[in-house]
């Protein structure tokens, strides 16, 4: 198992979760909160939400003493407003949380540690912060050296397309068949559902490719490392981190993802959204620079939007195209991809 975190080793935080909904204005504005129900629900008590939510994850309700009682050992702030910050109403319930006897976690861009209101609180209870938006000091530039294990990538034709989504349910699906399978996580939702990882987005640039070969590091074992994506190759904004993936990953495997019906990339009007074809060609010829032998071994969909039908046979068009198996992982499940995956790498 991987022994790398963005927090000390010696960290007290952890599960059982009490997630903190706040005041948020909609459901993604809980997404953080979600992931985390959604992938580790043995791990979620409970929710807090605050007059005037508007989202909901269907846990008990209690407030931060009920928590504490009924065995929660961290408050995560699963909520984020425009801009990460924290409004004058979490801060006060994360102060009352940590008089409470609970560790604070959040993956806000308004980190906890900033506030000296709630360092203050935490010092005061014996209590941890954690900021999931925090690199672990000491990560190294990259090598590209080659390094024991198998490794899996996921890519995207954009943001949000559903990287976690998709390295999560492959997880799910090697472990059920009886593999040895870790997601890693690069984004303050995965890291907190994988309890490690490191925020990629807020990794100094000379520093990302190096931070994906620290959180995946040589393996002996004959496991996978199944390691989230992020951003894009054709996104102006986020195509860096991207490309730092992809070196630091040394991936022998690509899963491509995508979401249908965008008329664009995210927040930019002026550029679309690039073909399937052309994406996953582009993030192959890149991934060469480290690992020659990569290999595309499945596209994942976002079909939320369509029909049960419409998605089938969308699937069934990609499929087709690209000669790879193609699923949405939430609705259909990756058992084909990782037929094929294994299939690939049989020797």
């Amino acid at each position: 198992m991987l022994n790398h975190s963005s927090a000390p080793q010696t960290a007290h935080w952890g599960p059982p979760y009490l997630l903190y909904l706040g005041q948020a204005s909609d459901e993604l504005a809980i997404k953080t909160a979600r992931g985390l129900a959604y992938w580790r629900p043995e791990w979620c008590i409970g929710q807090l939400q605050r007059p005037g939510c508007k989202a909901t994850l269907g846990l008990r309700e209690l407030n931060v003493v009920e928590a504490k009682a009924a065995g929660a050992n961290t408050m995560v702030v699963g909520m984020a407003n425009a801009g990460g910050v924290m409004d004058p109403q979490t801060i006060t319930d994360v102060i009352a949380a940590l008089d409470a006897g609970l560790h604070v976690a959040a993956g806000l861009h308004n980190k906890l540690r900033e506030n000296p209101e709630i360092v203050a609180a935490a010092q005061r209870n014996g209590r941890e912060l954690f900021d999931a938006r925090d690199p672990q000091p000491g990560i190294p530039v990259g090598t590209g050296r080659r390094r024991a294990g198998k490794r899996l990538l996921t890519v995207g034709t954009d943001c949000s397309t559903g990287k976690m989504y998709t390295t999560l349910a492959l997880e799910r699906e090697m472990r059920q068949r009886g593999l040895k399978a870790d997601f890693r996580g690069t984004g303050q939702t995965g890291i907190l559902v994988a309890n490690c990882g490191v925020p990629i987005d807020s990794v100094v640039a000379d520093f990302i490719s190096g931070a994906a070969e620290w959180i995946s590091p040589a393996r002996f074992d004959g496991g996978w490392d199944l390691i989230e994506g992020q951003g894009s190759l054709f996104h102006p904004s986020y195509a860096g981190v991207s490309l730092g993936l992809l070196h630091g990953a040394q991936p022998d495997a690509l899963v491509l993802t995508h979401e249908p019906g965008r008329p664009h990339m995210r927040g930019l009007p002026d550029h679309p959204i690039p073909g399937l074809r052309e994406c996953l060609d582009a993030n192959l010829k890149a991934a060469r620079l480290t690992n020659p032998g990569v290999r595309a071994v499945g596209v994942s969909l976002n079909t939320s939007g369509m029909s049960a039908d419409e998605a089938r046979a969308l699937c069934a068009k990609v499929a087709a195209e690209l000669e790879l198996p193609c699923a949405d992982p939430v609705t259909m499940g990756v058992e084909s991809i990782v037929d094929h995956l294994l299939a690939c790498f049989a020797n």
